[in-house]
């Protein structure tokens, strides 16, 4: 399975990736901005964030800076003022617009979606409600999970109307209300149900209820075709190397993740939602309740609500946070309101750790032991394959997978196989999918991933073994399963 970083389904952002890191004890002669500073050049060095970032320490900017290249081609560099796509961070937005429609008393929560799409099929519709929507327990298939997705459906431009019947007709993967299952389709239908009883565009209606009133100047639905001042271009680092993103038609992510922003006008956002600029206090407090279990927290409205242990008595702080991956860009956006506490890191080389940088930069905030970053042996060891050969190569990640220096990465080991395989190296590429089997076990991707690389090597049956496994560790892998079905038939 590529890089999930080309798709913008939050998970992989949030709890996707994972690199054993050193914990430092409290730098006390540096302040807070100089070891923010510290720890994000480190990062930049390591080439594991290349974008902007802004830091609030009770509810005042105490950093904000451009690291590496926001255009390569001509060496423009990343600002705060740089506009980044956001992804799925987009998704905070629309639910703050259907709430703004719920007060006006023109969207009811508990109202089933055929209420406002009438000529949605009534054999879902009639038991989907906004509220399942918002918090992802519709059961609607996540549509950026098709196996047509990358090659087919995110190329095409299609209006609102005409991208729900990819999706409408499809059976409910369970009961609604029953869990949390991350869907994109359930953002998209609600960008479609504001154009609905709003009259208005999506696009329009944000800029009329948010963007205005809040003058985030700097903020939009992204257009491939509008020549926009500022804009960061999106890559995926491959290795060492950088390709420019996949082409996406900003129609297809919608209201479920095709906004763009600098870190300047989504700190402007976070203040605002300190205050009734938007909402009324008794509505704007349904964003933020723990609806239902998600991962390690849980979902508010187009929010994740999460539990920082703060401190030897675990004392916890509420976290309150959702991140974003679309081709070439991936994001995040953290919130400790007791402390009016913010973190926004938009990233536009594809997918690396935010959550980790988010993590160290909050114990920073605090006042607490931090991590460190450590290089990717990853990279590393693509390198001495390229020049020695894999039987060097293998010893060499065998010599140094415990090292003080290097860190072993779930995605950037994903990367490298794929390096390797798309330029013919397929042999070379199983050994490093191998290896991320054994690091990582319980991922349902590196089996994938694994699985594809026996196929193109023509052993079918090793193939079907590893996708059977990924499948088995990940029941949403469509893809998986529809390999297997193939190279199953007789």
């Amino acid at each position: 399975m590529k890089q999930r970083s080309k798709h913008f389904a939050v998970k992989t952002i949030l709890i996707g990736l994972f690199i054993q890191i050193t914990t430092v004890t409290v730098s006390f002669g540096q302040t807070k901005t100089e070891q923010i500073d510290k720890l994000m050049n480190l990062y930049s060095d390591y080439g594991q964030f290349n974008g902007s970032i802004l830091v609030a320490d009770a509810g005042k900017v105490i950093y904000k800076k451009g690291f590496g290249m926001a255009n390569m081609e001509w060496n423009i560099p990343n600002q705060p003022d740089t506009k980044h796509r956001l992804g799925s961070v987009t998704k905070q937005f629309t639910s703050m617009l259907i709430l703004q429609l719920v007060e006006q008393g023109k969207l009811k929560l508990d109202a089933p979606i055929t209420t406002y799409l009438p000529d949605y099929p009534k054999a879902s519709g009639d038991k989907i409600t906004i509220h399942h929507l918002l918090t992802h327990t519709s059961g609607i298939p996540n549509y950026t999970s098709f196996p047509n997705f990358v090659k087919e459906l995110s190329l095409n431009p299609y209006s609102p109307e005409a991208f729900v019947k990819k999706f409408a007709d499809l059976p409910l993967e369970f009961t609604s209300g029953e869990k949390f299952a991350y869907s994109n389709s359930g953002y998209f239908l609600l960008g479609y149900i504001i154009e609905k009883v709003s009259g208005k565009t999506y696009e329009q209606f944000l800029q009329d209820n948010i963007l205005t009133p809040l003058k985030m100047n700097n903020t939009g639905f992204d257009h491939h075709e509008t020549i926009l001042k500022n804009r960061a271009s999106g890559y995926e680092k491959n290795g060492k190397n950088y390709t420019n993103a996949n082409y996406l038609d900003m129609s297809i992510p919608y209201a479920a993740g095709s906004l763009y922003s600098t870190v300047e006008d989504l700190y402007l956002w976070d203040q605002a939602l300190y205050t009734e600029k938007l909402l009324s206090k008794k509505y704007k407090e349904l964003l933020f309740n723990s609806y239902i279990p998600a991962g390690p927290g849980h979902y508010g409205y187009g929010w994740f609500i999460n539990k920082a242990f703060n401190g030897e008595k675990n004392d916890s702080l509420t976290v309150i946070e959702h991140g974003g991956g679309i081709n070439g860009f991936n994001t995040l956006l953290s919130r400790i309101p007791s402390d009016k506490n913010l973190v926004v890191l938009l990233n536009n080389t594809g997918g690396t750790n935010l959550n980790e940088m988010n993590v160290a930069i909050r114990n920073i905030l605090y006042n607490k032991p931090y991590s460190l970053p450590k290089k990717s042996l990853a990279t590393a060891l693509v390198d001495v394959i390229l020049e020695k050969g894999i039987a060097s190569g293998l010893n060499y990640f065998k010599e140094n997978k415990n090292s003080s220096t290097y860190a072993i990465n779930e995605n950037e080991m994903n990367s490298a196989g794929y390096q390797l395989l798309q330029t013919g190296k397929v042999k070379e590429a199983i050994e490093v999918f191998k290896l991320n089997v054994e690091a990582f076990p319980k991922s349902g991707n590196t089996y994938d991933s694994l699985g594809e690389a026996y196929l193109k090597n023509g052993d079918k049956n090793l193939a079907i073994i590893n996708y059977k496994k990924s499948v088995e560790l990940d029941p949403n892998n469509e893809n998986g399963k529809k390999v297997l079905e193939e190279i199953s038939k007789p």
